[in-house]
C-alpha cells in the first residue's frame, strides 16, 4: 500500500522561520518550498533537497524533539560537520553502527537532526 515517504514534518515555534531559513536554507543547502496560501497563514516553512522534503510546522505549546529525529544521507559528511560546527552548532559523533559514518546534531530550535554516509568496511567485497 505505502509506495514511499513524501515528507518529514517537525515542529517548530511561532516566529522562527528567519533562524529556519537561515538553518535549512543558507547552512544546510536546501531549497525552501513555497507553502499552498491555505497553509502560509499558519507559519513554518517547507524545504526540500532532492528527494527529500522536510516541513517545518508551528506548534502552540512546541517543545523541541529530543529523540525523534529524520535520518539524512549525505554526500560528505566531514564538510557538513566543519560547516555546522563552524556556525556554532555541535556535532556528536556516533560510531555505533557499521558501515555507516553519522552524527547527531540540533537544529536552532532544538530539534534532534541525524546525518549519515555510507561507508563501506574495507573487507566488504559485496557478496560471498
Amino acid at each position: 500500500m505505502i509506495v514511499s515517504l513524501d515528507h518529514v514534518q517537525l515542529a517548530v515555534p511561532a516566529g522562527s522561520e528567519d533562524r529556519l531559513r537561515a538553518y535549512y536554507g543558507r547552512l544546510l543547502g536546501m531549497t525552501e518550498v513555497p507553502k499552498p496560501p491555505e497553509l502560509a497563514a499558519r507559519g513554518g516553512c517547507w524545504f526540500t533537497a532532492g528527494p527529500v522534503s522536510l516541513h517545518l510546522g508551528v506548534e502552540a505549546d512546541f517543545r523541541p524533539a529530543g529523540k525523534a529525529h529524520p535520518g539524512l544521507r549525505v554526500r560528505d559528511l566531514t564538510a557538513l560537520a566543519r560547516r555546522l560546527e563552524g556556525a556554532g552548532y555541535r556535532v556528536r559523533w556516533d560510531e555505533a553502527l557499521p558501515h555507516e559514518r553519522r552524527f547527531h546534531t540540533h537544529d536552532p530550535v532544538g530539534n534532534r537532526l541525524e546525518f549519515l554516509q555510507y561507508e563501506p568496511d574495507s573487507r566488504d567485497t559485496g557478496g560471498s
